[in-house]
C-alpha cells in the first residue's frame, strides 16, 4: 500500500482502527472458541480489455505490474486461458454460468436498452457460493442487462444474481464515460474518498478492502470487476506523467473535446496512444495498487492462507490503443489477441508456487473448479466446463482431449474491426470461419502463435474437419447464426 496517496492511506488508516475496536469490544463479549477449520475464501479480479502482454509477469517492460508480478511468482500462471468470447457480456455470462455463450444466448456485448438478459433461471456462479454458506459481493462492472434507466423492458442486476452486497455497479451504460467522480453509470453513487477528485479504480480497490474487513468471520465470494482499462481510458495525472516520462511511451492529441487538455475530464493528451499508452500504464498501475491493498488486508487478518486470489481479464486489449503482441490483433476478433488472456492464480497454501501452466483452460471452466476446490456438490445446470483444480497443484498434469469452440456472430462489423465469425480449436490446429464472406483460415498455433501464415490452401482436408466439428458443436448448444 505504499504507493497509494497519502489521503487514502490515511482513510484506510481510520477505517482499520474503527474495525479493531469493533473487533475487540465483540471478542470482549462473548466466550473464545477455537478456530474451527472452514472453506477458501475467492476473490476473483477481472479487468476489463486487459490484452495479454500487458504485465509484467507476461514480458511487458513498459507497465509496472509489481503486486500481481509477485502473484504470478508466488502462484499458478497460465499461458493458454481462453476467454469464451472476445467482447465482454459473453464472456460475463458464461463466467457466472458455466456454459458456452452460445448456448446461454447472449453472444455480443448487451445494449443499455437491451430487452435481453442473463435469465434469472441460471444458479449462478454467486448463488452458488450462497448455497454453500457464503457472504457474496460484487464491485464494479456487471454488463449482463439492460437499464431501466435507458428504457430496456426489465433489468436483472447483481442482486437478482446472488450477490448479497453490490458495490460501485452500473445501472446506465458504461461506455465513453469519466474515471472521475461524478460516475456516469450509477449517477447515484456518492462520494466517499478524501480529496477534491475520486477516482474509480481507488474507489472500487476501497470497496474490495472493506468487503473482505466486513465479512472476515465467515467465507466470502468477492467479484471485483474493475472498469478499467476500457476506453477511453483515462489514468490519474500524476500517474499519467510518472509513465509519460517513461522511454517509448506513446503520444496523442488531446481530443477536440477537450480542447484545453484538462487532464480530469475526458479525452486529454496521450488518451489514444496506440503503444505504451500512458494512460493505460496509470489506469493498470492503479489496479495493480489494489492488488497490493487487498493482500496486505489478507495478510493482517490472518486470511491470506485460505484465500484463493484470481486475476484475469474478460478480452483482449484494443488494438487502437495497445499491442497484443506476440498475438494476432485483438478485442472483437476470433485472432488470439481477442481471445486469449493473462490468468494468474494464487494461494501457495493449497496450490503450487511459481508455476506456468500451459494447458489450455476457459472461462467457464472457473465454474466446475471452483465448485471443486470448495469441496462442494453442483446442484446447477449442466457445465460446458472442466475443473482444472488439478493443474493448480501439479502444473504439468492434462485435462481431457477437447475442442474449444467461439461463436460470434453480428449483423455488422464490430467498430473495432471484429467480423461475424465462428472458430474452433482442435488440439493445435485453429479454424476461424467468417460468415460474412464465407472465407476460411486455418492456423498451426505451435508453429505460428502469430497467426500470420494461413494454410486453409495446403491442408483442405483438415479445413473440412473443423467445419464439420465446429458445425456439430453448434447445433449441439442451439447456436444462431
Amino acid at each position: 500500500m505504499t504507493n497509494l496517496p497519502h489521503n487514502i492511506k490515511k482513510f484506510l488508516a481510520v477505517l482499520g482502527v474503527v474495525a479493531l475496536a469493533s473487533s475487540c469490544s465483540s471478542s470482549n463479549s462473548r466466550t473464545a472458541s477455537v478456530p474451527q477449520a472452514r472453506q477458501p475464501n475467492v476473490i476473483f479480479i477481472l479487468a476489463d480489455d486487459l490484452g495479454y502482454s500487458e504485465l509484467g509477469a507476461y514480458g511487458n517492460t513498459f507497465n509496472e505490474t509489481p503486486n500481481l508480478d509477485k502473484l504470478a511468482a508466488e502462484g499458478v500462471r497460465f499461458t493458454s486461458a481462453y476467454a469464451a468470447a472476445p467482447v465482454c457480456s459473453p464472456y460475463r455470462a458464461a463466467l457466472m454460468v458455466g456454459q458456452y455463450p452460445a448456448r446461454i444466448g447472449i453472444t455480443d456485448y448487451l445494449r443499455p436498452d437491451a430487452a435481453g438478459h442473463l435469465d434469472t433461471a441460471y444458479v449462478t456462479l454467486a448463488e452458488m457460493f450462497q448455497q454453500n454458506g457464503y457472504k457474496t459481493g460484487i464491485v464494479g462492472k456487471w454488463h449482463l442487462s439492460g437499464y431501466l434507466n435507458h428504457k430496456a423492458p426489465e433489468e436483472t442486476l447483481p442482486d437478482k444474481h446472488g450477490f448479497d452486497e453490490v458495490l460501485i455497479s452500473e445501472n446506465r451504460g458504461i461506455a465513453n464515460g469519466t474515471y472521475f467522480h461524478p460516475y456516469h453509470f450509477n449517477r447515484e453513487v456518492a462520494k466517499k474518498l478524501p480529496g477534491d477528485k475520486e477516482y474509480l479504480t481507488d474507489r472500487q480497490n476501497v470497496e474490495a478492502v472493506e468487503f473482505i474487513e466486513r465479512n472476515k468471520e465467515k467465507p466470502f465470494f468477492l467479484y471485483l470487476s474493475h472498469y478499467g482499462v476500457h476506453t477511453q481510458l483515462h489514468g490519474k495525472p500524476a500517474l499519467v506523467d510518472k509513465f509519460r516520462k517513461k522511454p517509448g511511451a506513446g503520444t496523442s492529441a488531446p481530443s477536440k473535446e477537450n480542447p484545453d487538455n484538462d487532464p480530469y475530464k475526458k479525452y486529454p493528451s496521450d488518451y489514444w496512444a496506440p503503444k505504451n499508452n500512458p494512460h493505460l500504464a496509470a489506469q493498470l498501475y492503479s489496479i495493480d495498487e489494489g492488488v497490493g491493498m487487498i493482500m496486505e488486508k489478507l495478510k493482517s487478518l490472518g486470511l491470506d492462507k485460505n484465500t484463493i486470489v484470481i486475476f484475469t481479464s474478460d478480452n483482449g486489449g484494443e488494438s487502437n490503443v495497445t499491442s497484443n503482441a506476440p498475438l494476432r490483433a485483438g478485442k472483437s476478433t476470433l485472432y488470439e489477441g481477442g481471445v486469449r488472456e493473462p490468468l494468474i492464480v494464487w494461494n501457495p497454501s493449497r496450490f503450487a508456487q511459481g508455476a506456468v501452466v500451459q494447458e489450455p483452460v476457459v472461462n467457464f471452466d472457473f465454474y466446475p473448479t471452483l465448485l471443486e476446490t470448495i469441496g462442494a456438490k453442483n446442484t446447477a445446470q449442466k457445465f460446458d466446463g472442466l475443473s482444472f483444480a488439478k493443474l493448480l497443484k501439479t502444473p504439468g498434469a492434462s485435462l481431457p482431449a477437447r475442442n474449444f469452440y467461439w461463436h460470434y456472430p453480428l449483423a455488422e462489423p464490430h467498430f473495432l474491426g471484429g467480423r461475424s465469425a465462428g472458430s474452433i480449436r482442435k488440439g493445435d490446429w485453429k479454424l476461424i470461419e467468417f460468415f460474412d464472406k464465407d472465407k476460411e483460415q486455418l492456423y498451426n498455433l505451435k508453429e505460428d502463435i502469430g497467426e500470420q501464415n494461413d494454410l486453409a490452401k495446403k491442408y483442405p482436408e483438415k479445413v473440412k474437419e473443423l467445419q464439420k466439428d465446429l458445425a456439430a458443436w453448434r447445433t449441439q448448444v442451439g447456436a444462431k447464426i
